[in-house]
């Protein structure tokens, strides 16, 4: 029971105790693989990566910022496996960055993240856990709303709590 939609979307994800947040809006094609799975497939922006020095002038008492932006040329693919149970995310074809997060609800899942390597050596990832508190799916037929409440863990120090939030155009 393979069929598939195309529909704009609006991903965020946005930190509630920390100054990071996140949101792409852009279409994605919705496969529901059987009645309660689904498969969404976007392609995001690339990512902006920025360096921020500081310069003093003498005639300028206060610090001013030079930002040097390095927009890279390959797009981000983003892979939502979509169910009432569990949520996979898997980011990837950037060079700069790729992850994978597993969440369900009440469940600490793990989240991975490969960071850019300069060395021809195999990378092992960034392995953290994450706390999923609230896992929502609203939608009678093919999902509209989805709303993720979790925490980020190191070991035993949280890295913040966040929000993830997916809707689905009709």
């Amino acid at each position: 029971m393979l069929t598939h939609h195309r529909k704009p979307v609006c991903l965020s994800i946005i930190s509630t105790d920390l100054p990071v947040w996140s949101v792409v809006e852009t279409a994605g094609t919705l496969y529901q693989k059987d009645t309660e799975r689904f498969h969404l497939l976007l392609t995001a922006p690339p990512l902006i990566s920025c360096e921020v020095g500081s310069l003093l002038s003498p005639e300028d008492p206060l610090p001013q910022t030079q930002k040097n932006f390095d927009t890279p040329t390959s797009p981000r693919i983003l892979w939502l496996e979509i169910s009432p149970y569990r949520v996979i995310m898997t980011m990837q074809g950037n060079t700069q960055v790729s992850y994978r997060h597993f969440w369900e609800k009440g469940v600490y899942g793990i989240s991975r993240y490969w960071l850019p390597n300069e060395s021809l050596q195999p990378q092992k990832p960034i392995r953290l856990r994450n706390f999923t508190n609230t896992l929502d799916i609203t939608g009678r037929i093919i999902p509209e709303n989805l709303r993720l409440e979790y925490e980020l863990w190191s070991e035993k120090i949280q890295l913040g709590r966040y929000i993830l939030n997916l809707e689905i155009d009709h």
